[in-house]
């Protein structure tokens, strides 16, 4: 059910906040009239690794996201009419960009993915792009020379200048805009290697910290943040101690795949035995990734216009949308 505040001792209404909480139940009949055009096959090759997702999770909870998305889309076109009505000149429509936040390990990727596809499905929408923030992490030999290799994944070791002259071209409404590319077998930029983003209908970006408020200035002046040119932001939410356990998983499953991978930059941790691995996971967590989490990642939640929270199984099991 929704819920909009909580009642006081007295009776009356108090906490009010700027979100509308709506439980999985309810907010799967938003969208009860439409079919899922993604079949089994479909799921198989969105969902991340150790990622439960299933037909039910995309029926109840992505597809009705994506008809919410589809009217924010139309939404914005008839401002862009208005717009353009006012000034008496045409222009071109710009991307609609949509921002997905979140912990490692969380589920952001699968997010991203699905919306992805789904709202390729809409007439209105049919070129989607999709880009993770991965590309402008800087290079490994540069984050070596900086001293933040125990750091990757946090603010300070993006190219956040590089980061926000593609979005701001992006929203500018460039012909093509080009990004980094960055494998993850060799956890490292690839040179020569790029993402090009031409002119699509939406832009959804990924990454840890998409949400960041603009940095201040030296000057004692704040400059842009990358959330200054999202038309939409979702946070994929999980308590700490279940996104812990699907780190150390999805690490285990890691170590007898791609990390067998002579190439891949993990290859030392495949020869570990169950139990050093699930030690060595659990210490790279602790270390790197619950700091970055609790530090810079879950203070962003609350700028996002909606929150999809996990249960310990991995499914959606609660939305908080933001009031408009």
């Amino acid at each position: 059910m929704s819920q909009e505040s909580k009642s006081n001792s007295n009776g009356g209404e108090s906490n009010f906040t700027p979100f509308v909480e709506l439980d999985r139940q309810t907010w799967s009949r938003l969208s009860t009239e439409i079919e899922s055009p993604l079949n089994q096959g479909d799921i198989n090759r969105l969902r991340g690794l150790g990622d439960p997702l299933d037909m039910d999770e995309v029926r109840e909870v992505y597809l009705p996201l994506s008809r919410l998305l589809n009217l924010y889309v139309g939404a914005a076109g008839q401002l862009h009419a208005a717009t353009t009505t006012f000034l008496g000149e045409k222009t071109t429509r710009t991307p609609f960009v949509i921002a997905v936040a979140g912990s490692v390990a969380v589920g952001k990727s699968t997010t991203a993915r699905v919306l992805q596809q789904l709202l390729r499905r809409w007439p209105d929408t049919p070129n989607v792009e999709l880009v993770t923030t991965d590309g402008f992490l800087y290079p490994n030999a540069e984050l070596k020379r900086r001293c933040l290799m125990e750091r990757k994944g946090f603010p300070e070791s993006y190219d956040r200048r590089g980061l926000l002259r593609f979005i701001s071209e992006v929203k500018s409404g460039a012909e093509e805009v080009r990004a980094p590319w960055y494998s993850h077998v060799t956890y490292d930029i690839v040179p020569g290697r790029e993402v090009v983003v031409r002119r699509p209908d939406v832009l959804i970006l990924e990454g840890l910290n998409v949400l960041a408020p603009a940095r201040t200035r030296p000057d004692g002046r704040s400059g842009l943040a990358l959330s200054d040119f999202f038309d939409f932001s979702v946070y994929v939410d999980a308590k700490t101690d279940y996104i812990e356990q699907w780190y150390i998983e999805r690490f285990q499953s890691l170590r007898t795949s791609s990390f067998t991978s002579p190439e891949s930059y993990f290859h030392r941790y495949a020869g570990l035995s169950y139990e050093e691995a699930e030690q060595t996971a659990r210490g790279i967590w602790k270390r790197i990734n619950e700091p970055n989490l609790q530090d810079n990642v879950l203070p962003t939640r609350g700028r996002a216009q909606l929150v999809l929270t996990k249960d310990a199984d991995h499914s959606i099991r609660r939305m908080l949308l933001r009031k408009t």
